[in-house]
């Protein structure tokens, strides 16, 4: 029985180049994400998060579609798209960046690669931002062209990902700088390789360019990374909430704006640009938000996993929010959550209580991200 017929796969949803490769090397759960396949099991999630944080793991993340934009016009449109201002952005480089409606609600939050002055790949998370920008180019007036390429990004991760990295590509991969990337190739397969990745590790991405390779280009990741303890992966839960990284879907939303995450510095809201939300954000800005993210610890025993529905947050009883995104950290020895509470409610250590599935619990309010703070471990 082959694998597609063991996971009772259709054709209405798409498998990645490293499908099969994936269930070779032991996945055995899938969920959907931008329509596509996505390996969620490799066994242990603990077990899987400590192999991230002290080797490495190599995650199928073809999922993370590209939006292609090219044309006389595409750096004028990127920008129309976002309130973060783009205008030093060079050929080369990578920036996290934020999709906003005219509402000022979030619609995407993205990675921008510039590939050249008139060409732009969005590295998207899971929201269908194709379709926007093609309904958003339709009346722009701008003369660009959208569409998506046959890309199948790769995560690399981990305190040893350099190392498996310079096995693979040679020294000079060792002076791609955080944030950036190149064009490159492995024996014969083109490649764009940055500096980035959703686990707040030091990693890589690997943009497969030809679909048609992707399982040779797995087995010889895992090959070059064997004798360092390179192990098949998913994207931890454990470790993306340390870091306060935010799952789209989960912790921001169409009715989420920036500056309830805290996330002003990717707004510029003096910038000439007339981005889409602008006029909105600026009331947003001015008005001050109802809402806002915070951090917590929660006690109890440990969580059995992450949360599947969100949970209610309250203050003396009374509904003040919900909990977005909760897991037990092994490595911090404690329950943490990001929750959306209401802004008059976000003092640092207070307490609050969760209304978890097992009952109520108490939470206080703590600074985040909860490991690394600075961040410094993906960009040494």
């Amino acid at each position: 029985m082959s694998a597609a017929a063991e996971f009772g796969f259709g054709t209405q949803i798409r498998k990645s180049p490293y499908f099969e490769a994936t269930v070779r090397w032991g996945a055995k759960a899938f969920s959907v994400y931008n329509h596509m396949y996505i390996p969620r099991d490799f066994g242990d999630p603990e077990q899987n998060f400590w192999n991230l944080v002290k080797d490495a793991i190599l995650c199928d993340v073809a999922v993370e579609r590209q939006v292609e934009i090219t044309g006389p016009d595409a750096a004028a449109f990127v920008q129309k798209l976002t309130p973060r201002n783009l205008s030093s952005m060079a050929v080369g480089q990578c920036k996290y960046i934020l999709i906003t409606n005219a509402d000022g609600g979030i619609i995407n939050d993205p990675i921008l690669l510039r590939l050249g002055e008139n060409h732009f790949w969005i590295s998207i998370s899971d929201s269908d931002v194709l379709l926007w920008a093609q309904g958003v180019a339709l009346n722009s007036g701008l003369d660009v062209s959208i569409s998506e390429p046959d890309v199948a990004p790769l995560q690399l991760q981990g305190p040893k990902s350099g190392t498996i990295m310079q096995a693979l590509f040679g020294q000079e991969i060792m002076d791609l700088r955080y944030y950036w990337h190149r064009e490159v190739e492995l024996d014969g397969i083109p490649l764009i390789v940055s500096r980035t990745g959703w686990s707040s590790e030091l990693g890589y991405e690997l943009f497969l360019r030809d679909g048609s390779r992707g399982g040779e280009l797995w087995e010889k990741i895992m090959a070059a990374g064997a004798p360092l303890g390179l192990k098949p992966g998913h994207t931890s839960s454990i470790r993306r909430i340390e870091g306060a990284m935010l799952s789209y879907h989960a912790d921001a939303d169409l009715q989420t704006n920036p500056f309830e995450l805290g996330l002003d510095r990717l707004v510029d809201l003096s910038m000439d640009a007339d981005f889409i939300g602008k006029a909105a954000l600026q009331r947003i800005r001015d008005a001050g938000v109802a809402r806002k993210q915070v951090g917590l610890v929660i006690g109890g025993a440990p969580l059995r996993g992450p949360n599947t529905t969100f949970w209610a947050v309250r203050k003396d009883g009374e509904a003040i929010g919900k909990v977005t995104s909760a897991v037990y950290s092994p490595r911090l020895q404690q329950n943490i959550a990001l929750a959306m509470i209401s802004a008059d409610c976000d003092r640092l250590g207070a307490e609050l209580q969760i209304d978890i599935p097992e009952g109520p619990e108490r939470a206080v309010i703590v600074e985040k991200p909860f490991y690394d703070p600075r961040k410094m471990i993906a960009v040494a």
